[in-house]
């Protein structure tokens, strides 16, 4: 609901005189000053709420933004929920992590500072750590809760706060809408304490997260391991400047993979980003560095972390010396045949992905004998799916979702860019003793079950305009559904918004299947201001034919129903906006 002027001047207002941070107090009161409502509302009508992967925005003042503020009140509000729902909540600890964003260290010692004072123990890491880390210590100290202050791959601008739950997922209803509520009780700083860090160690109330995490982490790791004596192979890595190379590293050194070079301008944690554009391996460009030197040393494969860590992106090496990047579902594929092949078969077990995935686990989880599982969009389903199958005592495989994030076992209950970038090493050495790359594992899934050949197109619209643009494109959606496109029928259309799943939690997503088995589905991002559209095209292979004419006809249908798709939309896609 948009508030009116004079109100979104008062709340301003208010907000300045609680505002810890000089910086942004000083902002707003000069926007209160000259009444810019444009910048007033951007940071004051409304508030961030929790999407796919916790609280996202923009380093900027208000409610709309990630400061120091906001993320007192959004710490106050978790710990008064956790304190009032987990019977002796404050018996237990809190782990906080943060990422080397601009401003990551100063929000986790502020929220160090909100829980001291409300009476629990704090363990704060004293330097920079992944996520998949922190997700892991969470579980492993026993804590009530894990906050990650982290952006993960968005643009440099932005910073976030990932909130964890004692079984180490991120939180999912009831707890966010919970916590989301407890945010709005604490309508001023004046009345909410915060212990300096200081005396904070001096009482016991704070302390360190100690080196037993990270072996430990490191031990389990180890321990999904199904090709343990299967040597190296050539790789390059890029952490993205983000904080994955430590870990990783000393995992790659305890396996045995004393091969791999890192991108020394990528390699330390630098909140700017400096050499690329956009921090995400998916992103065009932003592994140009890393195949640069992945061509100048010969390596057989690229592997890339974003920021935090939790993401992987993988490049192979081709004839003639180009290289091929990997899609999520790819990747995910390659895991799930690998380990559902290889790995322990005492139980029940299962394999996850989500409904904007590639249809080609199902069909792997078959051929096993494995359950399969769909979700919602956002890992914390994922992992949620996962401890509910274990907690009937069956075995978690492994669970991705397309987005380059992947999961093994039950080491991490969130997105793990480091175990799994360990584990798709240890498969390109196992395929290389055999004179086999990874193309040649797909190229083994995609005879047995059909070439699987998806696509996505992102539009972005930022700012509250392109909210309301995005509503309207669902509606429009959901008013006049296609009932052809590219010439082939539409026979079935699922609304996950409707409650006719009843394993999967309502979600604005739609999904399409045309009478050829190829799938569309539309939803708008949970963490970034934009609506995605997803396209898979199945296409039979010939046993006698080979693989790159089946490519052709597979890329053509995919073209041609993203273009039907797009004229079918229309006047939406005239917005600015940006492709991928």
């Amino acid at each position: 609901m948009t508030l009116r002027f004079d109100e979104i001047l008062s709340r301003a207002a208010a907000w300045a005189d609680d505002d810890p941070d000089a910086t942004t107090r000083e902002q707003v009161l000069g926007w209160v000053e000259t009444r810019d409502e444009v910048a007033l509302r951007a940071a004051f009508d409304g508030r961030l709420e929790f999407g796919t992967a916790g609280l996202r925005g923009p380093l900027a003042p208000g409610p709309l933004g990630l400061n120091r503020a906001f993320v007192r009140r959004v710490t106050a509000g978790l710990g008064a929920y956790v304190g009032r729902t987990t019977p002796a909540a404050l018996e237990r600890r809190v782990v906080i992590g943060y990422d080397g964003r601009v401003g990551s260290r100063v929000f986790a010692e502020d929220a160090a500072g909100i829980l001291g004072a409300q009476g629990f123990v704090v363990l704060l890491y004293d330097t920079v750590c992944p996520t998949p880390e922190l997700a892991f210590a969470v579980v492993y100290l026993q804590c009530v809760a894990g906050i990650m202050v982290t952006a993960s791959h968005n643009p440099p601008g932005d910073n976030g706060y990932k909130v964890y739950w004692g079984d180490g997922a991120q939180i999912v209803p009831p707890h966010d809408a919970g916590i989301s509520a407890a945010i709005d009780e604490v309508l001023s700083l004046s009345g909410v304490g915060c212990d300096s860090l200081e005396a904070m160690f001096a009482s016991g109330s704070l302390r360190t997260v100690p080196r037993e995490v990270r072996e430990a982490y490191l031990e389990g790791a180890l321990a999904l391991r199904v090709h343990s004596e299967s040597g190296t192979v050539r790789a390059v890595y890029t952490a993205m400047h983000g904080v994955g190379r430590d870990l990783l590293f000393e995992l790659l050194a305890r396996s045995g993979h004393d091969d791999v070079h890192a991108v020394p301008e990528q390699a330390e944690p630098d909140g700017r980003f400096p050499t690329v554009a956009f921090p995400n391996p998916e992103e065009k460009g932003a592994l140009d560095l890393a195949l640069r030197l992945a061509g100048s040393i010969d390596a057989a494969l690229v592997i890339a972390n974003d920021p935090d860590a939790d993401r992987l992106a993988v490049a192979v090496r081709l004839g003639g010396g180009a290289y091929r990047s990997l899609t999520g579902n790819e990747v995910g594929q390659l895991l799930a045949s690998d380990l559902l092949a290889n790995g322990r078969r005492e139980r029940t077990r299962l394999v996850a992905t989500t409904v904007v995935s590639s249809s080609m686990l199902s069909k792997l989880a078959a051929e096993s004998g494995a359950h399969y599982a769909e979700t919602l969009t956002g890992f914390k389903w994922i992992a949620h799916r996962a401890l509910a199958f274990e907690a009937n005592g069956g075995d978690f495989v492994m669970g991705y979702e397309e987005a380059l994030g992947y999961s093994v076992g039950s080491l991490v209950r969130d997105k793990d860019g480091v175990s799994t970038a360990m584990l798709l090493l240890d498969l390109a050495a196992f395929e290389a003793r055999r004179d086999r790359t990874l193309i040649d594992a797909l190229d083994d899934l995609s005879r047995r079950h059909g070439l699987h050949v998806s696509g996505q197109r992102s539009v972005t619209l930022p700012g509250a305009a392109g909210a309301v643009r995005i509503r309207e494109m669902m509606a429009s959606l959901r008013r006049q559904p296609p009932v052809s496109i590219g010439g082939r029928q539409v026979t079935a259309i699922r609304d996950l918004s409707l409650p006719d799943a009843p394993d999967l939690p309502p979600a604005d997503v739609l999904a399409y299947t045309l009478d050829d088995g190829t799938r569309i589905l539309a939803r708008p991002s949970g963490t970034e201001p934009k609506i995605k559209f997803y396209f898979e095209v199945v296409e039979s292979v010939d046993p006698s034919e080979p693989l790159p004419a089946a490519e052709v006809r597979a890329r053509a249908r995919l073209i041609q129903t993203q273009s039907a798709f797009e004229d079918h939309l229309g006047p939406f896609l005239a917005a600015p906006e940006s492709r991928r």
